[in-house]
This record gives structure tokens, C-alpha cells and sequence, in this order.
């Protein structure tokens, strides 16, 4: 370690869990790509909150009749792992797909790009006051982040079957009360929202 960067004590808070793909286990996945083509979306910038080891959203979004480019966000080093595996034997995917190992907690601003669609499906399941022992974002200011480079007529959808959403589903009513977004039709698992 560089002598200009002094450790501040706190470990990041890893998500030490891995799913491999069932449609059963990952509803909303499945229901998102769904969704992207029942609206005849491609094309589009995603910011997807959660792979899987599965990555089922990246690989289903690099098909030629989506072209979707998503990028993504994990603390759980399996599914970054996993990514690295996938990327290396198919490494055209590496065009359309990106995951970057972190804290969904700690982005900046000043770094994303504008998203057409961005997925919230794991709002409030790895937040824990762990997470402060590094000064990182709620679960509410990262939806706001992530609502501010959304583009006008763009989606943000979140996921009511997640284990958190007794918790999650506060953040969205505090989060729809600041009237950038006005939810749209429903789409099977999904709460869909359509930026103003």
C-alpha cells in the first residue's frame, strides 16, 4: 500500500453469497429481460444493482435482437469471479457487459455515465452498519444518484419479492416523494417508474 493512502480500519462489507441461475430463484432477472423486450427496448444504458453468478441480464442484453450494454455493480467476490470466468471464454461479451467489484454504497457521482434504465431490484439487502464504518451512502441517496443520471423518459424499476423490501419499500415511497420519477404500468415481479 502506497504510504499516501492510510487504511481508515474498516473492511468492506462483503456480500458472501453466490446464486447460480434457476428462474425460480431470480424472478426479477428473468422478468426484467422480459420487460425490455415486451417495450421493444435496446440499445439502451443499464445500470443493473446485483448480477448473480448467473449474470443472466449481461448475457441476455448482449444478444444481437436486445444489444442492450449494462453495467453492473457486486460486493460478492464469487460473482465477480464469475464474471472474469464468463468474460475470459467469451470475451465479446466484455463489449456489451461490465461489472465492477464494490460497494454500490460508495459511488460517485462524477463517474457514471446517463443510463436509459437503471434497476434498484436490491434496494436495502446489503446496507448494514457495517457499511458506515466507511462513511458509505444509504440506500435512499444512492437511489437518488442513480435517479439524477437517469435520463428524461428514462426507467428505474425495483423488485417487491427481495428479502429487504419490508425495509426497501420505505426508501422508494421517500424516494418517490421527491416526484422526479411517476410509476408506469407494472410489469409481472417489477415496479416500473418513468423519470419525468
Amino acid at each position: 500500500m502506497s504510504d499516501a493512502v492510510a487504511p481508515v480500519g474498516a473492511r468492506l462489507n462483503l456480500w458472501d453469497d453466490h446464486w447460480d441461475f434457476r428462474p425460480e430463484d431470480c424472478p426479477c432477472d428473468v422478468d426484467f429481460v422480459a420487460w425490455l423486450d415486451a417495450l421493444a427496448i435496446t440499445e439502451a444504458a443499464i445500470y443493473h444493482f446485483g448480477t448473480g453468478g448467473h449474470h443472466h441480464v449481461g448475457i441476455e442484453c448482449a444478444r444481437a435482437e436486445r444489444r442492450n450494454h449494462v453495467l453492473a455493480v457486486t460486493a460478492a467476490p464469487q460473482e465477480h469471479d464469475s464474471f472474469v470466468r464468463l468474460v475470459t471464454a467469451h470475451p465479446e461479451l466484455l463489449a456489451t457487459y461490465t461489472v465492477v467489484f464494490g460497494d454500490i454504497y460508495l459511488l460517485d457521482e462524477r463517474l457514471l455515465p446517463e443510463f436509459d434504465v437503471v434497476t434498484l431490484f436490491h434496494l436495502c439487502e446489503f446496507r448494514s452498519e457495517r457499511n458506515d464504518e466507511y462513511g458509505a451512502l444509504t440506500d435512499l441517496a444512492v437511489a437518488r444518484i442513480l435517479t439524477r443520471r437517469l435520463r428524461p423518459g428514462g426507467h428505474i424499476l425495483f423488485f417487491p419479492g427481495s428479502f429487504a423490501w419490508h425495509r426497501a419499500k420505505a426508501v422508494v415511497a421517500e424516494w418517490e416523494r421527491d416526484g422526479a420519477c411517476e410509476r408506469v404500468a407494472d410489469f409481472r415481479s417489477l415496479i416500473a417508474y418513468r423519470k419525468r
